[in-house]
């Protein structure tokens, strides 16, 4: 797909220790001589939800850590920041030069993530920028209901719809049953008008399984793919909004399943720290086999 190693075209999935599960991202450790188009072309060829690009290595105040400037794209179009594209990079700079304190520079800001070994396991933990929570109009509800073909009664009252922002901007919506959930089946052109008026990133499905655990789903049309399989910006946003609404305590540790109704389950895991409106997010994850050298 590219003309040397340097800026060859990693796979790797995020979320995940097994290839077949998570959510998988095209990484280029070497973007510095390809332009927009190009990586738009990578990220298109490879159809996944979003693949990262690193153009150059930053200026990093604290001691040891790596910077790098990266960039990420969906095969539709660039987007400001992506959560497990970040972690499976991270993976991939910890695999080549070993396990330790990264900042990546987004269009949303910087991004710090380290990464630490689990016995034979690497795990990334991102944090990050700092978010916020908004407001949605009512009728911006009902059309995103419309869309999904969800009745209103099938909501959870309990964790009202609003936008959330960790990096990018997710419409939060909480099914009240498992049931609800998996039953996902929209209409691709009425929801992708609705995010691009809205300049959502994702619609975050979530469900409550217990008070720190939840099954959540991610429709990105405005991607050009049906779901993401587990996304970590998605992830960040949720922790803020259940932090913002006191639907969780100032300081807890949250897990989320996601891909499950894939086929590619991924585990998130989500840490609020009291003081810090920052959220960091967490996971394994493995590089995927080129198909090229099966």
């Amino acid at each position: 797909m590219t003309d040397s190693a340097e800026t060859a075209v990693l796979r790797y999935t995020a979320f995940s220790a097994d290839p077949e599960g998570g959510n998988p991202a095209g990484v280029v450790l070497d973007a510095s001589d390809m332009d927009e188009a190009g990586m738009l072309a990578v990220a298109a060829e490879l159809g996944y939800s979003e693949s990262a690009f690193l153009t150059g290595r930053t200026e990093v105040s604290q001691p040891g850590v790596r910077g790098y400037a990266i960039r990420y794209f969906s095969p539709k179009a660039e987007v400001p920041f992506c959560g497990h594209a970040t972690v499976a990079t991270a993976l991939a700079l910890a695999e080549r030069d070993g396990p330790g304190d990264l900042e990546f520079a987004t269009a949303a800001g910087p991004v710090p993530v380290t990464v630490v070994r689990e016995g034979t396991e690497l795990r990334a933990t991102l944090t990050s920028v700092e978010p916020h929570v908004t407001d949605i109009a009512p009728g911006d509800v009902t059309e995103a209901l419309a869309a999904l073909d969800w009745p209103a009664a099938d909501l959870d009252p309990a964790l009202p719809p609003r936008i959330a922002y960790a990096g990018a901007r997710h419409l939060v919506l909480a099914a009240a049953s498992r049931e609800r959930l998996a039953a996902l089946s929209y209409d691709f052109a009425r929801l992708e008008a609705l995010m691009h008026r809205l300049d959502l990133t994702t619609v975050q499905l979530v469900w409550r399984a217990s008070e720190t655990v939840f099954h959540v789903r991610d429709p990105f049309p405005v991607g050009g793919v049906v779901e993401d399989p587990a996304t970590g910006a998605a992830a960040a946003a949720f922790g803020a909004y259940l932090r913002t609404l006191s639907l969780v305590p100032e300081t807890a540790g949250l897990t989320l399943h996601q891909g499950e109704d894939m086929g590619r389950p991924g585990t998130l895991t989500v840490t609020l720290r009291a003081g810090d409106a920052r959220v960091r997010v967490s996971g394994t994850g493995t590089r995927i086999p080129d198909p090229a050298d099966a």
